[in-house]
């Protein structure tokens, strides 16, 4: 026999895992199999939340809205919120207010509008777009009553729209007037003469620079600002005067820009009465149910707006961080 066949053959066996091994692997594979199905599970919630939420944006987007208001087909008192500075752009320029009025003036189910009243004024541009679009209706729609009712404050511009109602109810407490116009500003000669600024303007028009603030007042072009302003007033207080006509108390200091207390307005004839937008709308109008006409940006129009002001504040951050390389 060869070397080889005398050779012994010998094979080891593995040794059998202990029994808490086999416990231990058993443990950390169920856990890892509890582990996918648990991920599963939260995977599957998340996706159906965000089904959720995208069912919830599109019935929102898609609901039979009516210019702002949702309309049941009942008899109702439509009402139309001016509140916030009267600006164009802002929610109270005069668009979405005209928006609304037609909006409520065209309802069959309307019998009266509300101009709920919360501004301290602003764009008489603006005011008076409004104001020529309440009488519109109001000539337009002969027996359909609208009335203001101011809460905390209804001034200058904010009163120019107010005046064009039928009546204007307040709260004792409520601010009323400032028929009056404005233009405000400020000087810097003097400290540009003691920091040792000089100033220098060319323009092609001769008060193309009118009111400069780092120039003297010219008395010439003083005086032309303040026949505009005047002129501008003016048509404000022709506007009060045939809103409100005969009502007006001959008092001189109504057309001051003084301002009053609601109570201390209705005997000088500038508002009717004390009141609120549900006991007008129940009393006055006959309607107790309310229904808002004031029209709102849509979802997407938010969100576009939203994501247009991220991306222009990321814009705006990297010209100016490649400005400063």
């Amino acid at each position: 026999m060869s070397e080889a066949d005398n050779s012994t053959v010998s094979t080891v066996s593995p040794t059998p895992p202990a029994a808490w091994e086999r416990d231990v692997l058993e443990k950390v594979l169920l856990a890892a199999v509890d582990e996918q199905r648990r991920a599963r599970r939260w995977s599957n919630f998340f996706k159906l939340l965000l089904l959720g939420y995208l069912l919830v944006v599109l019935l929102l987007v898609w609901h039979p809205f009516k210019d702002g208001a949702i309309v049941d087909g009942k008899n109702h008192t439509a009402v139309i919120d001016i509140a916030g500075v009267i600006m164009e752009g802002a929610d109270t320029s005069a668009d979405p207010i005209i928006d609304g009025l037609q909006a409520a003036a065209k309802d069959e189910h309307t019998k009266g509008i509300i101009l709920r009243m919360n501004s301290p004024g602003g764009s008489p541009v603006q005011s008076a777009y409004i104001y020529d679009e309440v009488r519109r209706v109001k000539k337009e729609h002969p027996g359909l009553p609208i009335h203001a009712v101011v809460e905390d404050i209804c001034a200058s511009g904010c009163y120019y729209i107010a005046a064009a109602a039928d009546k204007i109810y307040v709260n004792p407490s409520s601010v009323v007037g400032s028929i009056g116009v404005i233009m405000s500003g400020f000087g810097f000669v003097e400290t540009l003469n003691k920091l040792g600024v000089e100033r220098r303007t060319m323009t092609a028009g001769a008060h193309k620079a009118i009111l400069d603030p780092f120039s003297p007042v010219n008395p010439e072009e003083k005086q032309h600002v303040q026949g505009v302003i005047d002129n501008v007033h003016r048509l404000f207080i022709d506007a009060v005067k045939q809103g409100r006509g005969d009502r007006l108390k001959d008092n001189p200091d109504l057309f001051s820009g003084l301002l009053w207390s609601g109570e201390q307005s209705i005997p000088l004839g500038l508002t009717d009465a004390v009141g609120t937008t549900r006991g007008v709308a129940k009393e006055v109008i006959g309607a107790e149910e309310l229904v808002n006409f004031t029209p709102r940006d849509s979802l997407l129009d938010r969100l576009a707006q939203r994501m247009g002001a991220s991306a222009g504040r990321a814009l705006h951050s990297l010209v100016n961080d490649v400005s400063l390389r």
